[in-house]
């Protein structure tokens, strides 16, 4: 194993070496979530680096916070994979290792004697994750696997935004960390079954699919009731009223999503009359009458200051906060006690944000420096190479 890394011991993954391919954000975000659980993962970059590197404004001590977002708790070692020696390092590495990541364009890995088929026959308890933008098929090889694009493409466009405006994307590459997550699972999954059956196996995921997949409700009304849905702004296509609200000094949401917490809002709001109105007795004659609704409650709810509107409607039990911005909602999630900030050798993070009672994730070190560790890397490769007479 490598030499010895400052993290702490005893994570759920704790022995697990992690040959990390992967750039930009879904394999990152991936193989920092198996660092957090205690794997070693050793991201190997390419001369120029992970492109993520340049990726600023914002920069934290000259480093690209988004950079810095996904990649703590790795080594970085610089292997130029068109140099017959790293190449070689770089296939000693995969042989050793018990996961690989790689995002790639399909392909390339083949070109280098990194792909599945190839290393398998001489690793055959790898677990092998490629992720692509729009799987490996000869139709879909080709094209660019870019978040943005998979927004695009997926659908997830066409229903966000509001309706007589443009399709927008999410404010964050949403896409990218669902693609990372679905692959977590897959990989934890062929861990365990290799546990039994002592064989690694092939794990696949892509953009498309992820963003299909986490279209759910809306997919699920076009596949299985041919509705292709659009945009309502901040408003649910099935349940109302759930949506943004003006009060008198900013904005609340309120997710009225029964008859009984609509009947609650009512109450609140001084508003009996709407309750027992025909348009608005069920969920089902409120999205219908979606409009004339909001114009009830927005009349009432602009009067209001936030925190009485939220002190209001909490009392009553009606679903219901604000609209943070991020130093808001990082204050509220203080407040809560979620404990959401990991500081990181004086670098603040946002923790892993699941927990395990028994080896809970934990952070190791800051985001590697570009070949920060390769020098012990290489020569640990080196003289495992030297072993195995390659």
């Amino acid at each position: 194993m490598l030499p010895s890394h400052s993290h702490p011991p005893g994570g759920a993954l704790d022995g697990l070496l992690v040959a990390d391919f992967s750039r930009v954000l879904a394999g990152p975000y991936l193989t920092m979530l198996l660092a957090d659980l205690g794997a070693t993962v050793v991201k190997v970059e390419s001369p120029d680096g992970d492109q993520t590197r340049g990726w600023g404004p914002p920069w934290r001590d000259g480093d690209s916070t988004y950079y810095l977002a996904v990649n703590r708790g790795k080594r970085s070692v610089v292997l130029d994979l068109a140099e017959d020696h790293d190449r070689q390092l770089a296939v000693t590495l995969a042989s050793r290792a018990d996961v690989l990541v790689e995002n790639m364009m399909p392909g390339r890995m083949a070109r280098f004697g990194l792909d599945y088929p190839t290393l398998s026959a001489v690793n055959a308890r790898l677990v092998y994750c490629s992720l692509t933008g729009f799987g490996t098929q000869p139709a879909g090889a080709s094209l660019p696997g870019f978040d943005l694009v998979a927004q695009a493409a997926s659908g997830l466009m066409s229903v966000t935004g509001d309706a007589d405006g443009p399709a927008t994307k999410t404010g964050v590459a949403l896409v990218d960390v669902l693609c990372g997550l679905h692959a977590t699972v897959g990989i934890l999954a062929a861990l365990q079954a290799r546990a039994r059956s002592g064989r690694g196996q092939l794990v696949e995921a892509n953009l498309m699919l992820s963003a299909l997949s986490a279209l759910t409700n809306q997919a699920a009304g076009y596949l299985a009731a041919g509705v292709v849905p659009s945009r309502l702004g901040n408003a649910h296509p099935s349940v109302a009223p759930y949506e943004v609200f003006p009060v008198h000094d900013g904005e609340i949401v309120i997710a009225a999503g029964t008859d009984r917490q609509f009947a609650a809002l009512c109450d609140a709001l001084g508003l009996p009359e709407a309750a027992t109105d025909a348009r608005f007795a069920t969920n089902s004659a409120r999205v219908a009458h979606r409009g004339q609704l909001r114009q009830v409650l927005v009349r009432c709810l602009r009067t209001l200051p936030k925190a009485d509107a939220l002190q209001l409607l909490r009392y009553s039990g009606v679903p219901t906060g604000p609209v943070n911005d991020m130093a808001e909602a990082f204050e509220l999630a203080q407040s809560l006690g979620l404990d959401a900030v990991w500081h990181v050798d004086g670098v603040p993070h946002v923790r892993t944000p699941f927990q395990l009672s028994c080896d809970p994730p934990r952070p190791a070190t800051r985001a590697p420096a570009l070949d920060a560790q390769g020098m012990d890397v290489r020569e640990w490769l080196a003289s495992i190479g030297e072993v195995d007479g390659s």
